[in-house]
């Protein structure tokens, strides 16, 4: 687990960083290529940075062990910090949306052709940023992990309708300056969809919903291969930061004695957190037949 928790930090350390230096290109390029689309995906990427950095102190406080008044630890911090993050790209969505019909209903230039260097390679270095920080969301099972690498999914698809907009404002010519606005208008309606991809499995890790069927079916498989065990009955799986608490109930024979039974038991906890090492704890009730 601590293997886990020192890679995502790092990792958010990492997407820390980027997103800085993304606002400030993003940024820089926008104004001096007069593009709105530009600055609405420097306005994104700017809650970027907050989030990021939202993250990387919810995944030092979620790394704390646990303690007398925490006995589960501090993991539930991870789904809270992900609020907070879809809370930073709805009020950037709003932000987006509001100047954008202003800039919609207000005469201006058509921006620089350089601008659409600048998105294209945005696009293209985002997309390896999500694939990295995604897959490395998923080998640390970090929620908060998985919606910083979202964001920059979604920096991605910005920045693609921004050049969209901005090569239609710069090719069709005169009439057509405000396709670069509406550009930055769809983007704030992409990035309420994205909030709403993140918001969602963060809130059901937090209401403890059945979402692991996969690994229920592994467990239950691993368990019945233990001698002793004839069958697996209630098996609850509920998600604490980046660790996994399991209760599992086993149907063993009524003719074996208590310890046999306690034997069966460590047996099958043993073996399950061996496979699945994020399994933190097992807790495992006994029925007989």
């Amino acid at each position: 687990m601590q293997t886990n928790q020192k890679k995502a930090i790092e990792t958010s350390l990492f997407s820390f960083i980027l997103n800085i230096l993304f606002t400030l290109v993003k940024g820089i390029t926008g104004i001096l290529g007069n593009s709105y689309a530009l600055i609405a995906d420097a306005i994104e990427s700017l809650t970027d940075v907050f989030s990021s950095l939202l993250v990387l102190m919810g995944l030092k406080y979620a790394s704390r062990p646990a303690d007398e008044n925490h006995p589960y630890g501090h993991g539930k911090a991870e789904p809270l910090i992900t609020f907070a993050v879809v809370g930073f790209l709805v009020i950037s969505a709003t932000i987006i949306a509001y100047e954008s019909i202003q800039h919609i209903i207000t005469p201006h230039k058509n921006p620089e052709f350089f601008t659409l260097y600048v998105l294209i390679g945005v696009v293209f270095i985002k997309e390896i940023i999500f694939r990295y920080i995604n897959k490395k969301s998923k080998e640390t099972h970090s929620s908060s992990l998985k919606a910083d690498a979202w964001h920059h999914r979604s920096d991605a698809v910005s920045s693609a309708v921004a050049a969209i907009g901005i090569s239609i404002a710069i090719f069709m010519g005169k009439g057509y300056e405000s396709a670069d606005d509406w550009a930055a208008l769809v983007t704030s309606c992409l990035i309420l969809f994205n909030a709403y991809l993140i918001f969602r499995p963060a809130l059901g890790e937090v209401m403890d919903e059945h979402l692991y069927p996969e690994l229920e079916e592994e467990i239950r498989k691993i368990s019945t291969t233990i001698n002793g065990v004839l069958d697996t009955e209630k098996l609850h799986i509920r998600k604490h930061g980046m660790a996994y608490f399991v209760d599992l109930h086993l149907v063993v024979s009524a003719e074996i004695t208590v310890k046999e039974g306690h034997d069966i038991s460590h047996k099958v906890k043993d073996t399950i957190k061996e496979n699945f090492p994020e399994i933190y704890n097992i807790l495992i009730h006994v029925e007989p037949l």
